[in-house]
């Protein structure tokens, strides 16, 4: 088996365990097509934190995924992605100007940029936090 699909493999089954079982058969879908969910009725945002842990995974030890929010004239580098339900998210990271900045906003609304990028030497990877709702 190749890396790339065991790395795979592994991101897909530790979002799975964290969802609820109608949301992890969305994701597991989703991941298996590796690209993001376009049909109505589908959990956009548990298929989001599903592609953005399968990209996170499969970086090597010097490079880091990148994922900003352009809104308006603000940047933000995102560094925490909570869920308190599928239809809303929070994201937590740090403006141009290196404030500690929240974006609170519906799922279906949010538009991530994400990028792989070399981390400079010397320096510790950062790694995005993903936190999704607790199963009712």
């Amino acid at each position: 088996m190749a890396l790339g699909s065991l790395t795979k493999q592994i991101a897909q089954q530790a979002l799975l365990d964290s969802l609820r079982p109608a949301d992890a058969a969305q994701v597991s879908e989703s991941l298996k097509t590796n690209r993001p969910a376009a049909a109505s009725g589908e959990n956009v945002c548990a298929v989001m934190l599903g592609q953005i842990q399968a990209m996170q995974k499969a970086v090597k030890e010097d490079e880091e995924l990148v994922v900003l929010l352009h809104n308006g004239l603000e940047t933000i580098r995102v560094l925490e992605i909570y869920v308190p339900s599928w239809n809303v998210a929070v994201l937590t990271g740090i403006d141009s100007e290196r404030n500690l900045t929240r974006v609170i906003a519906p799922s279906d609304n949010l538009q991530l940029i994400c990028k792989v990028m070399k981390v400079q030497a010397g320096a510790k990877p950062v790694k995005v936090t993903l936190i999704a709702p607790k199963p009712a």
